[in-house]
Order: C-alpha cells, then sequence, then structure tokens
C-alpha cells in the first residue's frame, strides 16, 4: 500500500507534482523528518539517486516545518551553506540541504561547514520497493492519459528494473509507441516496445509473461 505526503496548499509549486508517494521504502524517511525537533542540530541533508523525489519530499518538509531548503547543493556556495546552517540553529528552523551523496562522499572544502554537515542527520532515499513501482505506474500512466489496466502495471512491475530512472524511461517509451502506433496500452505493445529499447530481456517467451 501507498500513502501520499502533500505540499501545503499555499506552497507554490507545480501542481502536477506536490504530492510524495510514500512506502515501506522510504517511509523510515518520512518518520525521521516529522520528528524533526529531536535532531542534534536544526540541518538534514537528504540525498538519494535521481529522480526518488528527494527534492519534492524536501519542500514540503521545508514547507511543513517553516524551515529553509538549499537544493543541488553540491552546486551551492559552501560559505551560502555555512551560514544557512548557522542561522537554523539560532532561529531552530531546519535547513534542508538536498545532495546526491552525504560527506565524506560529497567533497567539501570548507572545514567548518564539513564538520557541521557530518554532525546534522542524512537521510537517504533508495530505490523503490514493489509498493512504490506500482504506485508511480499508476500515478504516470494517468497523468499521461494512458489506460494502463492493472494486469499491465503489475506486468511492469515484475520486469523493469527498480529504479526510478528506468521506471520513467519505460513510461517514456511506452507512452510515445501508442502516440505513434494510436494502439491501445497491452501487454503485448509493452512487452515489443521495451525490448526494442532495451528496457526487458527481448527474449523472455510469451508463456513466462502470463
Amino acid at each position: 500500500m501507498s500513502a501520499q505526503l502533500a505540499l501545503p496548499l499555499e506552497w507554490p509549486a507545480d501542481p502536477r507534482d506536490d504530492e510524495f508517494l510514500v512506502t515501506q521504502s522510504n517511509e523510515r524517511a518520512i518518520q525521521q523528518l516529522e520528528h524533526w525537533s529531536t535532531w542534534p542540530v536544526a540541518a538534514v541533508v537528504v540525498t538519494g539517486p535521481r529522480k526518488s523525489g528527494r527534492s519534492l519530499l524536501a519542500r514540503i518538509f521545508a514547507a511543513k516545518a517553516g524551515g529553509q531548503l538549499i537544493d543541488d547543493a553540491e552546486q551551492q556556495k559552501e560559505a551560502d551553506i555555512f551560514h544557512a546552517w548557522n542561522r537554523a540553529q539560532e532561529t531552530r528552523k531546519p535547513v534542508v540541504i538536498v545532495a546526491y551523496a552525504p560527506p565524506p562522499e560529497w567533497a567539501i572544502r570548507l572545514p567548518d561547514l564539513r564538520s557541521r554537515l557530518v554532525a546534522s542527520p542524512t537521510l537517504r532515499l533508495g530505490d523503490p520497493d514493489e509498493a512504490l513501482m506500482r504506485a508511480l505506474f499508476e500515478r504516470q500512466f494517468y497523468r499521461r492519459g494512458l489506460d494502463a489496466r492493472p494486469d499491465l502495471i503489475e506486468w511492469l512491475v515484475r520486469r523493469i528494473e527498480r529504479t526510478h530512472v528506468a521506471l520513467l524511461r519505460a513510461v517514456d517509451v511506452l507512452d510515445e509507441a501508442v502516440l505513434g502506433s494510436r494502439k491501445r496500452l497491452s501487454i503485448a505493445l509493452a512487452r515489443a516496445t521495451l525490448a526494442e529499447a532495451g528496457l526487458i530481456d527481448g527474449t523472455q517467451s510469451e508463456s513466462a509473461d502470463s
């Protein structure tokens, strides 16, 4: 089962990108954010693979906690992050720092910033579990106006690599195939299209698909 964590209504955001899907694969990170008042410092580093929703989750949390968001932290000035971290301790309004990887994997030149981030809680979003894959497929197909039947979604969940990037690539390829062929989205169409794109093993027999 999946749940949703949504942005407050007053937070400016793309209406198509305002809800974070929650399953067992990421609920621990959500629980840690919900108990931010118990953190040793008013700062958190959120990491995760591409398209995992780390920036969206950080936006939701920053909006609800009245804190500050620093996205793509590796691309920001270290002095700015340092001052934001210090300000968060003074105001007790948390700063959420989004990065691909935590220190020391994220090479930080400023020693004072490095020590502060090492002392901050780090949350990592991992690859999606089966429930999240299913929910993400349903959401993506719905947003694109594609009629994806439950049997097709189950078929995809069992075959597509369990990463956010692979899932989105599969949906993109299927969307293009439906538009180009004007055919109904089906397991047969998905099998041929995804095998041609190298997203599934094209040598699997049809009996293995049932």
